[in-house]
């Protein structure tokens, strides 16, 4: 029998974020530049490298510094929060992990899998992805305190559960966290020989009004609904074909991702302390809304592993046929930076350049009829995670 794990609490590591009165910040320097005015005149900054600060506010500074972000700068993240000045600082460091997790070359990224590729990649079906869309935005927000928030990752992990029912090498979990009441999914597809490194494709599963926090409908059609969506087509499509990875394969969908990577960033630390050999790591995040003309996929370029951004470029020439570019995201940006900052290798695909991103996020009208009314936009990133997949799992 499958196990179907609620609430599992991870054992974390004095690392790991346990969201204290108070938190060490390191904050993109373009953000913190444009919400300076509105932080207290106390607010200094304390350390600066790699294109990011180390601040130290209040909770409720934290919280007034993401809304604001969200309702003025129209995009997610721009910083990651931290347990001590220390930790804040060592990420940034140059010889730190983060600067590890960017340069080195984790694997040699040779694409020989076609014969298992094509065929999956031939299964994606937009409708499926619509579908799965269109019931998370039923849900007034999963805002990562609220009820619906909560609700809402139950669901998703029952749908992945679901999918993986005939399976007994898969495993679906609730991962707990201590601070707030929405939980992460994961989803474990055990590998047949080299079990103990892993792929992970994640995304984060809340969403967030702008100003209005936890109390504003957020449908997050775009943001979030449609980076899970896409995860649950791969695994709908894996699960239906009895794919069985040689490395063991993880889905995430990462709660409080909108305030600060708080999720993910306690898993990935997680990760860290444990010592895990997690070899390859992409986000998906905003799948939905083509917002740049003449590309279908772009790389964030910064915060991420560029030899793995060149193997997805590859493996997109290979099995997705669409136009695709680089652009930067910006410190903090999503959660690929929570695992780029624990020293492991990331890519973060998206829908669009930063400069054409969708204006809609964070408020009522992110919304699947506002992002042109189908998922033929995000049946690409399906395609390219089914194909990450295969071939860094072998």
């Amino acid at each position: 029998m499958k196990k179907i794990i609620g609430l599992l609490v991870l054992s974390l590591s004095s690392a790991v974020l346990a969201a204290p009165k108070t938190q060490w910040l390191t904050v993109d320097n373009d953000v913190l530049a444009q919400i300076r005015p509105k932080l207290n005149k106390s607010v200094q900054t304390l350390f600066s490298a790699q294109g990011a600060s180390v601040v130290k506010l209040t909770q409720e500074e934290v919280e007034m510094l993401s809304a604001t972000i969200h309702h003025e700068l129209h995009r997610c993240g721009g910083f990651i929060a931290h347990e001590s000045y220390q930790e804040a600082k060592d990420a940034l460091s140059f010889q730190g992990d983060m600067y590890f997790a960017k340069s080195a070359i984790f694997n040699d990224y040779t694409i020989d899998q076609s014969s298992k590729v094509a065929p999956l990649v031939a299964q994606v079906e937009e409708p499926s992805i619509r579908s799965m869309i269109e019931k998370l935005t039923t849900y007034k927000t999963r805002y990562y305190k609220s009820t619906t928030g909560v609700e809402s990752s139950e669901f998703i992990r029952d749908t992945w559960a679901a999918l993986s029912a005939h399976r007994s090498d898969v495993k679906v979990e609730l991962v707990k966290h201590p601070s707030w009441p929405q939980a992460s999914i994961v989803m474990t597809v055990e590998g047949s020989t080299k079990a103990d490194e892993i792929v992970i494709v994640g995304g984060h599963a809340d969403s967030i009004a702008g100003m209005f926090g936890g109390s504003g409908r957020a449908p997050g059609a775009d943001d979030n609904a449609s980076g899970i969506a896409t995860i649950t087509e791969v695994i709908r499509i894996l699960m239906k074909n009895g794919y069985k990875p040689e490395r063991t394969v993880q889905f995430m969908g990462y709660a409080a991702e909108e305030v600060g990577l708080l999720g993910s960033k306690e898993i990935a630390a997680n990760y860290k302390s444990q010592a895990k050999k997690v070899v390859g790591v992409m986000q998906l995040d905003m799948t939905l809304n083509k917002g740049t003309a003449d590309k279908d996929i772009v790389m964030m370029s910064d915060f991420t592993n560029a030899a793995q951004n060149e193997f997805l470029g590859r493996l997109i020439d290979e099995y997705v046929k669409v136009n695709w570019g680089y652009s930067k995201c910006g410190y903090g940006c999503s959660d690929h930076a929570s695992w780029t900052a624990n020293g492991f290798p990331a890519s973060m695909p998206f829908e669009s350049t930063m400069g054409d991103i969708n204006k809609k996020i964070h408020t009522a009208n992110d919304t699947l009829q506002s992002s042109g009314g189908d998922a033929k936009h995000a049946a690409k990133f399906a395609k390219l995670a089914t194909a990450f997949v295969v071939e860094l799992a072998k």
